[in-house]
């Protein structure tokens, strides 16, 4: 599969100097201030989770695109996907649907949710009889922050930069950005009953304004997390309090991400995960990295966030087994060092809550993903949902290249039976 190397002017992931030496200046010190943690390499959550099999279908839709091919050929294979991956019964003339993408920074897609994707989504929901379409995001700590007294940065600014606002704004959909409103517009919704979180989830209100919620979100590697797929895309939706918790409380950070999926709000109306994932950040992320352009690019969509997470976590792995050595020669992929991905982990929780919260951070532990069984999110997603589902593929159109539908099978389903 060809590939190409993302170039840009401003890394936005490389370590501003002065928070660096912040970090190493106190880590030892947190390090003394944490009481361990509460997932230790060894234990058997993963192995837990993976028993849990379930006799449950759950559909997910592929569509390919030629790499190159014109912005009207991906609109049409998004539309298609989803209309695979489900009927849209869900959606009554008048409806309002939240579209939720992924808008961590102002960088291009696959750095951020592809503008064409969004566009197709928005008409697609207009033509089922949608009556608002409201795309809605706040942005990462890096570029935003909101205080009870103050708000630094814009997500409006952000997804104007990225093309998402122009895209949606042009299908007519409304744009709406949670920190505007301030500290005020969110409530607190809670997660399953044996969730690793510590207090309720700061969720924002506009979702309580909506019938729907489809989530876009992108296929990408991830610095602290190892990847950022479906599930971590919730992250976008908290406000400051309960994003510290998340950076700050980090030994579980992976089992919050899935529990955070199950407030009930994002359970009454979550309807649709589709990612377009024609371009494919191998490395780095969540603001940059390597992209990968594979030959024939997917569109992937289903009714259950797991399954599509399962799907897109597969997809991810094969591009990122299919980089030269060249490739991963010239590529940063920090999450290979337990060492930087705690020290950046650290920084999170400085800009966040300033230097004594970073200081009482839990260590993050980094998990290699070398197979979608070994995601700690994946498997705490198993537990909260129910089982692990058994995947259907349905390639629209007959689209998708017989070896990448054979490779993405043999690594949703096969393993988890001698693992």
């Amino acid at each position: 599969m060809p590939t190409h190397m993302l170039t840009s002017d401003v890394h936005r992931h490389q370590l501003d100097r002065r928070d660096l030496l912040k970090v190493l200046g106190f880590a030892a010190a947190g390090a003394l201030l944490t009481q361990g943690c509460s997932f230790k390499p060894g234990t058997d959550i993963k192995d837990q989770a993976v028993t849990q099999i379930t006799d449950q279908w759950q559909r997910v839709a592929l569509a390919g695109v030629q790499d190159g091919a014109e912005e009207r050929v991906l609109i049409s294979a998004v539309k298609d996907a989803a209309q695979s991956a489900t009927d849209f019964g869900w959606l009554s003339k008048g409806d309002a649907v939240l579209i939720k993408p992924a808008l961590n920074s102002g960088n291009p897609y696959p750095a951020t949710t592809s503008p064409a994707g969004i566009r197709a989504m928005v008409e697609l929901l207009k033509e089922k009889g949608a009556g608002r379409v409201i795309v809605s995001d706040m942005s990462g700590i890096e570029h935003v922050k909101l205080t009870p007294e103050s708000l630094n940065g814009s997500s409006r600014g952000l997804m104007h930069a990225s093309g998402m606002a122009q895209a949606a704004l042009e299908a007519g959909a409304e744009l709406h950005f949670p920190e505007e409103a301030g500290w005020d517009a969110f409530f607190e919704d809670h997660p399953v009953d044996d969730t690793h979180w510590k207090a309720g989830i700061m969720m924002p209100n506009i979702i309580q304004e909506v019938d729907h919620i489809v989530l876009m979100p992108r296929c990408s590697r991830h610095a602290l997390l190892g990847s950022s797929l479906g599930l971590k895309n919730a992250v976008g939706y908290w406000r400051t309090d309960s994003r510290l918790e998340y950076h700050k409380e980090a030994s579980t950070i992976q089992e919050k991400t899935a529990d955070a999926n199950t407030v009930e709000c994002l359970r009454e109306k979550q309807r649709l995960t589709l990612t377009v994932a024609t371009q494919i950040l191998t490395t780095m992320g969540p603001d940059d990295g390597f992209v990968a352009k594979p030959e024939t690019g997917l569109v992937i969509a289903s009714e259950s966030i797991v399954a599509h997470d399962m799907v897109s976590l597969a997809w991810l792995l094969q591009n990122r087994r299919a980089m030269s050595d060249a490739e991963r020669a010239g590529s940063r992929d920090p999450y290979q060092r337990q060492v930087v991905v705690g020290n950046l982990n650290r920084i999170v929780v400085m800009r966040l809550g300033g230097l004594g919260e970073a200081a009482r951070a839990e260590r993050l532990l980094r998990n290699d993903i070398d197979s979608i069984w070994d995601d700690r999110v994946l498997n705490r997603a198993y537990e909260v949902f129910g089982g692990i589902p058994e995947v259907e593929l349905v390639d629209v159109g007959e689209s998708v290249p017989q070896e990448v539908k054979e490779g993405l099978t043999r690594m949703v389903s096969g393993s988890r039976r001698t693992n």
